[in-house]
């Protein structure tokens, strides 16, 4: 799966533990850098097709993309 998209967001630019909280204000701040990312599809089609289940990827949380795939 291609990953060069990963250069360009937003993400690139920050430390990654601010994908990672361990809190739910932590998400919040995550899913708010995220909302305008340019990168924001692409980043959440890799985690769903990885089935990655940590982090805030795409704007959505672990529990949020439990659910898009339940719903596809």
């Amino acid at each position: 799966m291609d990953t060069e998209w990963m250069a360009y967001g937003k993400c690139a630019e920050l430390p990654p533990e601010t994908f990672f909280p361990s809190d739910g204000v932590g998400v919040q701040v995550a899913q708010a850098i995220c909302a305008d990312c340019p990168q924001r599809e692409p980043c959440l089609e890799f985690a769903l097709a990885q089935r990655i289940d940590h982090g805030v990827w795409g704007g959505t949380s672990e529990r949020q993309r439990r659910r898009i795939l339940k719903q596809r």
